[in-house]
Formats: structure tokens, C-alpha cells, sequence
């Protein structure tokens, strides 16, 4: 009886496994792709990295540093709005430049006064005073020769009455009041000759070039306040009101290094996309007028025709793994630049990475974008 209970027992247990064996086998069918993975157009097409930017007839993206060093005070933008040349960005703390300014200013307005001081000589007053000097030393001439005259007439007549030595002190009086006479007239021709030439010039070089250190003080100042080089959209902006900047920009939390306070782009309807294309396929590049390409936005079926821009002659360090300029890579490639058509309903932005493939001739899909 318990050999056929356990007999009973071990044919269960080995359908069981059997019957386990079997169903855990089974795999289960394979979901469908989310999206086609981007495939080659072209029969000889060129797989490259690509960079979605603003728009430009040169260059990149327009990255704002400012001139000078301090605090932010205020941002007067934000991240995607649009913006016209010369619209207030951000501004940094003046307070000390400024008060420089204002001292410059005023140097240079002491300086044009003392300047018109000079021009404006003589002073009538002093010119005046001048003029009674000269009327009181003809009157002291006046009245020593009259003494003079009196004692030479009196030796004349009487010798005994009057001391050789009087006389020689009247003769004296009359010629210390003739030299005090010519003193005084030569110093009023000098009032009424007004300021010299000389100082009149060194002045006027004093206060030009006041004033230019006042131009230069206030045009600093301006130099705090950043404003829009062209009409565009804020594409991002690095800094925070408080902030410590300088003319290496502002230090960023995440990557450890210094960028720009803003960065600008044109309209985003206006795209163009930067492809790294590696050096080793550079000779199978096109011929510029050739030239035509496909972009696919990556995690989606989405494919845009690209239009040839440009090529920058220049083959550089690949730099598109990080945000790091210092960073040390072995590949290097050659940029060229394509412009697009943002679609209706397609989501871009500056900064995204695409997927290129670089033909020639108009490839399959140039009738427009699919999904």
C-alpha cells in the first residue's frame, strides 16, 4: 500500500515538473518598436553627429559675457522669450563705477571754470584797482617833484637855509616815486594783457582731457547693464540676481566652469543643425553643390530634409560628448552646417542631438518629413 502511495506520489511530481518545464519555456511574443531605428536614404549616404542651433550666417549660438565685474542686481528676461537689439537684459551693481563717474564729472566741470576764468581776464574789478595803483603813483610823483622843486628853488636862493642832504632826499623821493610808477603801469599792461596764452592752452588741455576721463567713467558705467546685440530669443540664461560675474562669465553649479551669462538665438523657426562628420569619411563627402542630407530625431520615426549651408574648412576635435572645453579626445571632424524648416507640430530646440545621414543628390525621402 505505501509503495503504491509513493509510487503515486513520484508520477505527480514529474508531471508537475514536465507540465513546469513547459510553460516557463514558453517566451512570450516581442513587443513592437516604440520607432524605426533612423536607416541610410541613400545608397552611399554618411553617418554623422548632429547639433540643432539657431539659425546664423556664421558662427554659433551668441554667447553674452560681460565687460565688467560684479554682482547681478536684476534680470529683466526670461528663458524663450524674444527680445529686441537693445532691450535690457540683466544689469550689474554700478554703485561704485558710477560715484567714480560723477567724480570725473565734476573735476572736469572745475576745470572748464577755472578755464573760463582764464578766457574771462581781465576781471574788471581787478583791472580797476590796477588802475588806481597807477593814478596813486603819478600822484606820489607828482608830489615828490613838486618837494623837489620847492627845495632846489629854496637852495637857489638861499643855500645856507637848506641841507645838501635834504636835497639828495628829494631827488630820491622823486626817483623811487618814478620806478614805483613804472612798476605799477607795467603791472597794470599785464592785468589788462588777461590771462597768458600758455595757461590758457595747459588748461584747456587739462580740461579736455577731464573731460574724456569723465566719457570714459560714464561709458564704463553703461558697461553694467547688458543689453540684446540683435533681435533674437533668449535661448538660456546661466546666472542668478546675486550672483558674482566677470568678463569670464559666471561660475556654473553643475559643470565646475565658467560660461556665458546669456546665451541668444535668432527666431526658432529659423534652424539650422551642425554635423561633426568624422575625418575618415571627409573624401566621401559630396561636392558642395550636391550635397543634401536627411536629420531623424532620435526616439521617433520623425525625418526632416536639411539643406545645405555651409562647411567650416577646418577639422577640429570632436567636442560634442560634454560641455567641457578642455576636454581631450582622440576623434576629430569636420562641421558642416545645414539649414531646415521646422514642421508644423515637430518639437525642436537648440542644442538637441540628431541623427544625419549626408547624400548626394535629393534622397528618397526629400518629398518632406514623416512619422
Amino acid at each position: 500500500m505505501n509503495n503504491k502511495l509513493l509510487l503515486t506520489v513520484s508520477l505527480a511530481g514529474i508531471l508537475s515538473g514536465v507540465y513546469g518545464a513547459y510553460v516557463f519555456s514558453q517566451r512570450p511574443p516581442a513587443q513592437p518598436p516604440l520607432f524605426s531605428p533612423a536607416t541610410n536614404p541613400y545608397e552611399q549616404g554618411i553617418y554623422a553627429n548632429g547639433i540643432i542651433e539657431s539659425y546664423q550666417s556664421h558662427g554659433e549660438n551668441i554667447n553674452i559675457y560681460p565687460e565688467v565685474a560684479g554682482p547681478v542686481t536684476a534680470i529683466l528676461v526670461s528663458e524663450g522669450q524674444q527680445v529686441r537689439r537693445g532691450e535690457t537684459l540683466l544689469t550689474i551693481d554700478d554703485s561704485v563705477q558710477r560715484a567714480t563717474a560723477e567724480q570725473a564729472q565734476a573735476q572736469a566741470q572745475a576745470a572748464a571754470a577755472v578755464l573760463e576764468e582764464l578766457k574771462a581776464q581781465p576781471r574788471p574789478e581787478t583791472l580797476a584797482i590796477a588802475r588806481a595803483q597807477v593814478e596813486a603813483a603819478k600822484a606820489t610823483l607828482k608830489h615828490a617833484g613838486d618837494q623837489l622843486s620847492k627845495r632846489e628853488q629854496a637852495y637857489r636862493l638861499s643855500p645856507g637855509t637848506l641841507s645838501l642832504d635834504d636835497l639828495d632826499n628829494a631827488r630820491n623821493a622823486v626817483s623811487i616815486a618814478q620806478t614805483n610808477l613804472d612798476v605799477v603801469q607795467r603791472q597794470f599792461e599785464l592785468t589788462a594783457a588777461g590771462a597768458w596764452a600758455y595757461d590758457v592752452q595747459n588748461q584747456e588741455k587739462q580740461q579736455a582731457a577731464l573731460a574724456k576721463a569723465y566719457e570714459s567713467a560714464a561709458a564704463l558705467v553703461k558697461k553694467y547693464t547688458l543689453l540684446a546685440p540683435v533681435d533674437g530669443v533668449i535661448l538660456s540664461i546661466g546666472v542668478a540676481a546675486g550672483s558674482y560675474v566677470s568678463p569670464q562669465g559666471a561660475f556654473d553649479t553643475y559643470t565646475q566652469a565658467m560660461g556665458p551669462l546669456i546665451v541668444m538665438g535668432t527666431a526658432q523657426d529659423r534652424l539650422q543643425v551642425r554635423c561633426f562628420v568624422d575625418e575618415i569619411l571627409v573624401h566621401r563627402l559630396p561636392e558642395p553643390e550636391a550635397m543634401t542630407a536627411q536629420m531623424f530625431l532620435r526616439g521617433t520615426d520623425i525625418h526632416i530634409p536639411l539643406t545645405f549651408e555651409r562647411l567650416q574648412p577646418y577639422i577640429s576635435p570632436k567636442i560634442e560628448l560634454s560641455n567641457q572645453r578642455q576636454e581631450r579626445v582622440d576623434v576629430r571632424v569636420l562641421p558642416v552646417i545645414f539649414r531646415l524648416q521646422k514642421p508644423e507640430g515637430v518639437s525642436l530646440f537648440p542644442g538637441q542631438l540628431v541623427d544625419v545621414y549626408i547624400g548626394r543628390g535629393p534622397s528618397p525621402a526629400q518629398e518632406g518629413g514623416s512619422r
